[in-house]
């Protein structure tokens, strides 16, 4: 049976307090989101702010490392190349299996160990040789998978800037029977991010590059189980006589 639209309203309200107490403690335990693609020095300070902290903080330190050893461009990233008076080179583009970017007629790119804050760098310079003054524009993107009880899984192709939790809404977002506490993303067969992290890190609008996600990579969104749905109902009846019985003592 349907809850009545008031007591929907009060749970509504129950929950946005929630998120709002709680939203403190995640902001302090976490640096501030933004858009921009982080540099080397700011992978370097996160790094060793990462390392001194607890389990959960060393596992994000590795994939920090690895951007800072590796670079973030993987086989399959695409990349949008806007050259100005130069039609061949104004296309999207993408980086094969050596880790190269192949340009029409001015060769290859190599992007190991290059972050993306240095790709339009790294691409000016690479024109320079061949043409006077180039003014270049460049945007990376990442092809992530997206899988589980969302409502149009599959790959889908983001800016390093936009929040994870943009890339779920652009899925269609999450079904009615999914668990979105029980999110977890993937890389091969390693789990990367799960739990309370990735909450926060979603919470607060935390970026594909912020994450250190990278091509392949696969956000798996979990079924809520059955049994779950039965405990939540149970909670909620046994909690409506607490409720009515404190409303009936503030009208006393």
């Amino acid at each position: 049976m349907p809850l009545p639209m008031p007591l929907l309203r009060v749970l509504a309200i129950a929950c946005a307090f929630v998120v709002c107490m709680s939203a403190p403690t995640a902001a302090a335990q976490q640096p501030a989101a933004g858009s921009a693609l982080a540099t080397r020095a700011a992978l370097r300070f996160e790094l060793a702010r990462l390392e001194a902290g607890g389990v959960h903080e060393r596992s994000a330190a590795a994939l920090v490392r690895a951007r800072l050893e590796s670079g973030d461009f993987q086989s399959g990233d695409r990349i949008f190349i806007r050259v100005e008076g130069e039609s061949q080179l104004t296309d999207t583009f993408t980086v094969d299996m050596a880790g190269v970017l192949e340009l029409p007629q001015l060769g290859a790119v190599p992007l190991y160990g290059v972050l993306r804050s240095e790709l339009g760098e790294r691409v000016q310079l690479h024109l320079a040789r061949f043409l006077r003054h180039p003014v270049v524009q460049v945007r990376p993107l990442i092809r992530l998978l997206i899988e589980g009880d969302v409502v149009r899984p599959g790959f889908y192709v983001a800016a390093p800037q936009q929040p994870l939790a943009d890339l779920i809404t652009q899925a269609g977002g999450l079904t009615q029977r999914a668990k979105p506490m029980a999110m977890r993303v993937e890389r091969g067969r390693e789990l990367i991010w799960s739990g309370e992290p990735l909450r926060q890190a979603v919470g607060l609008g935390y970026s594909l590059d912020q994450l250190s996600l990278r091509a392949g990579d696969r956000v798996f969104v979990p079924q809520r189980r059955e049994s779950d749905r039965t405990w939540r109902i149970v909670g909620l009846l046994l909690s409506l006589p607490v409720a009515a019985y404190t409303i009936s003592q503030i009208h006393h």
